[in-house]
Order: C-alpha cells, then structure tokens, then sequence
C-alpha cells in the first residue's frame, strides 16, 4: 500500500497536490474529466470536460447551456465527476450539486479563450443536428467576419457550472489489485474521512 493520502484531512488541498503532480507526468490533458449527468429520462449520460478552476467552493467547467450536458444540469443540477491519471495510476471521484457561476466569472472565463474558441463558441449549436461539415465552416467564417475586429463578446448561452462536492473519494493503484481507497464525505464545514475495500 502507498499510503500517500493516509494523513489527509483536507480533500481538496490533497486533490490540488495530485492534479499538480499528473501536470508534470500526464501526457494530455490533466484536467480533462468525465462528467456525467442524467436526461429526463433518468438516463444517465457521460464524457469528456476540462475543469478550468477549483477551490474551496467547488469545481468549475463551462459549457454550451444549449447543449445535452448543459440542458440536462439545467433542468437535474447534480453531477458526477471522474479524473483519470494513468501516468500516476491514481483516480478521483466527485459528487454533488451543481450551481451556475457567476456572470462575471463566465465573461472572464470566456475573454481568456483563443480568439478561435469564442468564435467557434458563437458558430457550433452545440449537440444539435449537423447537416454537413461545410455548414460548421460556413458558420464559422460568417462570425470570424463578424467579429473581425474588437473584442468578441459571450453568448448568452454559454457560461459555466460549478459543482460542490458532498463526496470525493481517492483511489491508487496498488499491487495484487490491493488498491489504496480513501472517502472524504463533507460534515458541515469538514469532512469524514473513510478507508475502503479495494
């Protein structure tokens, strides 16, 4: 057993020291996440998110609110997150409700983005039928022409969630699948830490 986490009280500093970690060792995308959410059908439904921010308050991504993921956290704000480091064989697991952020933190958010990105924000309906690949690129120049000058501003549809996690729960592989787990269940303004069963 490694026991890296075995002394922790505090998930979310613990959390900050792993993500740093697999930004040194993860060959793409550290922050990239699984998010999963349920339709209205109680389906659930998951894949792939970048987290763009955390703290104390909770974990942040943004989003499309037209989308499947968006319309379905709108209409059942609570979610799942899973992060998935194979260079460190380590993974996190979050639960929660999800709140929208704020307006001022999805137009900075959004300015921060490569020019391209705000313009492909504006052109793609976001899960929404697509007739062709050349009506995305028609798309696209329309509102690069558009926004061909000055600053480009946010969609009103396009903004972010935070999700406050009531769980996170840490996992490292171990030898013989004696996998070291550890769950953090939030108590208040502190935690109850559990070990697990691999």
């Amino acid at each position: 057993m490694n026991g890296d986490f075995a002394d922790s009280a505090a998930p979310i500093a613990l959390f900050g020291e792993w993500l740093k970690a697999a930004e040194a060792s993860e060959p793409n995308d550290p922050t990239a996440m699984a998010l999963a959410t349920v339709d209205g059908d109680g389906l659930p439904d998951v894949r792939m998110v970048l987290l763009k921010g955390f703290d104390a308050a909770g974990f942040t991504f943004f989003t499309n609110f037209e989308s499947a993921k968006g319309r379905e956290l709108l209409a059942n704000p609570k979610a799942a997150l899973c992060f998935h480091w194979k260079s460190l064989r380590k993974q996190v697991r979050l639960r929660g409700p999800v709140t929208e952020v704020s307006t001022a933190e999805a137009d900075a958010y959004f300015a921060s983005r490569q020019r391209g990105s705000r313009i492909g924000a504006w052109a793609s309906q976001q899960s929404r039928p697509l007739e062709s690949r050349f009506a995305l690129e028609k798309a696209v120049a329309a509102y690069t022409a558009r926004y061909a000058i000055g600053e480009i501003p946010r969609p009103a549809y396009w903004s972010g969630f935070r999700l406050t996690p009531q769980e996170i729960e840490f996992w490292s592989d171990g030898a013989f699948r004696l996998h070291d787990r550890i769950k953090f269940v939030r108590n208040g303004e502190g935690w109850d830490k559990t070990r697990l069963y691999p």
